[in-house]
């Protein structure tokens, strides 16, 4: 089952490189007007798209990028969730039950230290990760590999995604020209929303340093009690 999963995979990259969906992937402007001809098909062929191909190689930031060019800020953030979330879970379910132990042994040693967070605070250890680093492939797999539970997984990657894809889809016409290009305005909402991540996460490892320091004290009160 695992090998007919594996070879699913690749027939449907193969598939896409010849109808010339990495192609149309690179030109945004392209993109865009595919969809825009498809009608609300252009959603479903959105989301599809991104499911199937961000877990296997293609940037998510192609997606993200592209969806506020072709459609109203709240139409592009509620097909870039559908599709990100998509996506995750399709990425954290190949890594656990199809390939993990491959997978296992190349997930970069910079990640391996959130082991150990991860089982003392699944939750919010996922949230912190999605909302700083997104949805690179390597993370959907460490995930997948890791301890943490589906549904930890799901609802953390839920809340950690909203921030950035909220501020993309919203602000995407003013960063990103229609050729997908990163414009000037660009770089302070990129620093800011950096910046912001940075304080959620660092108010994050706070609170739970504290809760860890506050538990030893707890524990001593209800034995002398």
């Amino acid at each position: 089952m695992k090998l007919g999963v594996v070879g699913l995979v690749l027939i449907m990259l193969a598939a896409a490189w010849y109808f010339g969906v990495f192609a149309r992937l690179g030109e945004p402007r392209a993109l865009a007007q595919v969809l825009v001809e498809m009608g609300a098909w252009g959603y479903l062929a959105f989301i599809i798209t991104y499911t199937v191909l961000q877990p296997f190689g293609v940037p998510g930031s192609i997606f993200i990028v592209a969806a506020p060019l072709i459609w109203p800020w709240q139409t592009a953030f509620a097909l870039s969730m559908v599709g990100t979330m998509s996506a995750s879970v399709v990425g954290f379910s190949f890594a656990r039950f199809v390939a993990r132990d491959w997978i296992s042994a190349r997930i970069p040693t910079r990640l391996r230290k959130y082991d150990e967070a991860l089982e003392r605070s699944a939750f919010q250890t996922v949230v912190v990760l999605r909302l700083i680093l997104w949805m690179p492939q390597v993370l959907h797999s460490f995930f997948g590999v890791s301890k943490v539970g589906f549904w930890t997984h799901f609802w953390g990657s839920l809340v950690g995604y909203v921030p950035p894809l909220l501020l993309v889809s919203y602000l995407g016409a003013e960063m990103f020209d229609a050729s997908g290009k990163m414009q000037p305005a660009a770089w302070p909402i990129m620093t800011g929303l950096l910046v912001a991540s940075l304080v959620i996460a660092a108010f994050a490892r706070a609170y739970e340093r504290r809760r860890l320091s506050s538990s030893p004290r707890e524990l001593r009160v209800v034995q002398r009690g």
